[in-house]
């Protein structure tokens, strides 16, 4: 039924407007420690980020609640088995949210500082998870014949996540330096634009390693298909000019090439894992795929038209936030 081939895509598609748009913002919370020296910079840096990160996470909202609906085995079988990492998730985005909200209400200096580390674990603890996850659900967990994780929190910890976790945080980081080149204060964007051309280089390698890695790996095989190595390819290359988009100062270019690298490198994931969606190292034959994990044909006909009349609320919400945040931050009006 090709309702489930839909449903994957606009999983994937979810997912990947959700690593784009908290990518920059991960990068930023991740950087807000080091880059920025004085309050009024680190207040200018947060103010980039300040009205819009809360309508980033939407796409989360709307990836996890396609999961639900659409592939509940797979949204059971995963909640289930990375639950403490999801767990930490949560954790890690409430402390970042709090800390985003409440950094600036008072004038303590210690207070302050205590937030602008949180925020900066939130963003990095968040980047580490989502990498290591979406790594093994290529690499495969141990999932029995019944579709119940059988493994544990530290199944999770393996060379293959570890560096997944690496790529994740590089990517952001320039996708976060990208975007205060463009958004930032004057100081900013001369910091910001200085850092994504600083991490594009080791943020490639990281990639193409993990590319090369992620190719070869026992439950690709088979998988591996001219598509996703077009995928894997256009991340590379948007990459490479990206940087020279950046040496150029055509920043709005370079966020937009990260962008793109970040979204063929989702794509590119989505794109080995199907048909299946959670891969069993157990045997293979137990992995979860889009026909023994999906709702009733019924219920996917009630998705798609629930989808066609939220998804354009949510892209044209989403639009006009953005176009009406899209001046450069003022010192002289800080909200955060």
């Amino acid at each position: 039924m090709w309702l489930r081939e839909l449903w994957f895509v606009l999983v994937g598609i979810l997912f990947t407007g959700y690593f784009i748009l908290e990518g920059f913002d991960y990068g930023v919370g991740m950087l807000h420690p080091f880059l920025n020296h004085t309050d009024l910079e680190r207040r200018a840096s947060l103010n980039a980020i300040g009205p819009i990160w809360s309508a980033n996470e939407v796409w989360l909202v709307a990836a996890g609640g396609a999961l639900f609906a659409a592939f509940p085995y797979w949204y059971a079988t995963m909640f289930s088995g990375f639950y403490l990492a999801l767990i930490l998730i949560l954790l890690a985005l409430i402390v970042r949210g709090v800390g985003l909200e409440y950094r600036s209400q008072d004038k303590s200096p210690k207070w302050r500082a205590t937030w602008d580390w949180l925020i900066f674990s939130g963003s990095l603890l968040t980047t580490i998870l989502w990498g290591m996850a979406f790594a093994n659900l290529v690499r495969g967990v141990p999932i029995n014949g019944h579709m119940v994780y059988v493994g544990n929190f530290g199944t999770l910890f393996n060379g293959f996540s570890l560096w997944a976790a690496l790529t994740f945080i590089l990517l952001f980081l320039t996708q976060g330096g990208a975007y205060l080149a463009i958004k930032g204060d004057s100081r900013s964007r001369k910091h910001g634009r200085m850092v994504a051309q600083k991490t594009v280089w080791p943020a490639l390698i990281a990639l193409v390693i993990w590319f090369v890695w992620m190719d070869r790996l026992p439950s690709s095989l088979g998988h591996v298909d001219s598509l996703a190595i077009v995928l894997q390819v256009v991340a590379v290359l948007a990459l490479i000019l990206a940087r020279f988009a950046s040496y150029l100062t055509k920043n709005g270019w370079t966020l937009v090439l990260f962008s793109v690298s970040i979204a063929s490198t989702t794509f590119s994931i989505f794109r080995i894992l199907f048909p299946r969606v959670m891969v069993s190292s157990l045997n293979p034959a137990w992995s979860l795929t889009i026909y023994n994990a999906s709702s009733t044909s019924y219920t996917l006909d009630i998705m798609s038209v629930t989808a066609l009349i939220i998804l354009p609320i949510i892209l044209g919400y989403q639009s006009w936030l953005y176009w009406t945040f899209r001046k450069p931050v003022n010192d002289e009006e800080l909200g955060y």
